[in-house]
């Protein structure tokens, strides 16, 4: 069903040398990633004094992904990976230095803008899976995406557990104990952003276009119906792609933002919820490897399929956990990843299949919109969610909603009607 753009077995003699930087870079990255989502409800939570605003910092800075995701796309395609990754973190360091400054002046204004320029960071983490796969063979692209997507558990899991000292090292320098972790962030992206800029030659995507050349354009000149029912398969296939992604970020998102506030209604410290965040963003990353090597061995459509029923799993154990067990709400939220982990490098492998490489870039970047599109809706809808009735409700509603994935794989996987092919 899906069609694979090159039959290239051999592996480029430049991947190995990307994925090193990339996972450098993202190792860096990820420790920036993780100030948002431990201490961003908490934050806004405590300037606006009341939680059914305090999914709002999530959905600003997933919208602020968004707006970045799509610019990413379009630099990398004119400009190269390079380019348009390092100028994504650099705009994450530049937001994380905001939302510093607003804390400590107890702005709200400035709050929300800097929590805006901050998604750029977030969406630069997620982009750079993409750069990964750029040179990777279709049989190892689950695995190199993957690759470059562990990277980002290293930092993603230390930067949540140093909550407690970074909020005391906040208050030695004069600035209130919640906004401590965005100066980790700051530092994190502006370290990714100077290990891509030095080091990510040759760009991984401009070198994919340059050795793809030749055979691209041969096949642009040879238009058959074939190649037209291949089109309409693929176009299903990209938008299978995308919605897997969708909904993946979407309930992830959802559940994820109020699970700290939830601990702390129920009279957990700032340093437990960190914990079980830790915990989460570790499954998130972690068994990225395992979702690799299963897309590309199983195929891509019975991991999707695992990722709607693991997020359903991760939803029903997060709605009946007792909330003063800190173990149930870990496995909840490590279920939660994995389910995100299924999705995201399931879909991933998707769309970079089926996505032309002349476009692929941009392809990619709009791809990306759409899903910081669900995570902002998902972060924003949480907070009233849970105001108007509960975090039980909420993981309930996040857990079905998952399976959504099973209607659209059936879709994608009928045969292409006739009329469409002569259609297309």
């Amino acid at each position: 069903m899906n069609t694979i753009t090159t039959t290239t077995t051999a592996p480029h003699p430049a991947q190995r040398r990307i994925l090193t930087v990339l996972v450098t870079a993202q190792i860096l990255s990820g420790a920036g990633l993780a100030a948002g989502i431990t201490v961003g409800a908490l934050l806004a939570q405590d300037m606006l004094g009341g939680a059914g605003w305090a999914g709002l910092p999530s959905a600003l800075f997933t919208i602020g992904s968004a707006a970045a995701a799509a610019l990413i796309g379009r630099t990398s395609q004119r400009l190269g990976r390079r380019t348009g990754l390092v100028a994504g973190y650099a705009a994450g360091a530049l937001g994380a230095v905001g939302v510093v400054a607003a804390a400590t002046a107890d702005n709200v204004v400035l709050l929300f803008a800097s929590l805006f320029v901050y998604g750029a960071g977030t969406a630069t983490n997620l982009q750079a899976r993409y750069a990964g796969a750029d040179l990777a063979t279709p049989q190892h692209r689950g695995r190199a995406l993957s690759t470059v997507m562990v990277a980002t558990t290293l930092g993603a899991v230390v930067g949540p557990n140093l909550v407690t000292q970074l909020g005391d090292l906040a208050r030695i320098v004069g600035i209130p104990a919640l906004a401590g972790p965005f100066l980790l962030a700051a530092a994190a992206y502006a370290s990714a952003g100077l290990v891509l800029w030095l080091l990510l030659r040759p760009d991984p995507l401009t070198t994919a276009r340059a050795e793809a050349a030749l055979p691209q354009s041969t096949a642009t000149t040879t238009p058959s119906p074939a190649a037209a029912a291949t089109t309409a398969a693929n176009t299903r296939m990209l938008v299978l792609g995308a919605a897997v992604m969708v909904l993946a970020q979407l309930v992830m998102v959802a559940i994820m933002t109020m699970t700290p506030v939830h601990m702390t209604g129920h009279g957990h410290s700032v340093g437990a919820a960190g914990l079980v965040i830790a915990v989460h963003v570790a499954a998130m990353f972690l068994p990225s490897p395992l979702s690799g090597f299963l897309v590309d061995r199983l195929g891509r459509l019975p991991v999707a399929a695992a990722s709607g029923v693991t997020l359903l799993a991760a939803g029903l154990l997060a709605a009946l956990a007792p909330p003063h067990s800190v173990p149930l709400l870990a496995l909840a939220l490590a279920l939660l990843g994995l389910g995100w982990s299924f999705g995201i490098v399931s879909g991933t492998a998707i769309v970079t299949d089926t996505a032309p490489l002349a476009t692929r870039a941009r392809t990619q970047g709009l791809v990306d919109v759409a899903i910081a599109v669900a995570g902002a809706g998902g972060g924003l809808a949480s907070g009233l969610v849970v105001a108007a009735g509960s975090y039980t409700l909420l993981s309930l509603v996040g857990g079905v909603l998952a399976l959504a994935v099973l209607p659209a794989i059936a879709w994608t996987a009928r045969p292409v009607p006739a009329s469409s092919r002569r259609a297309r």
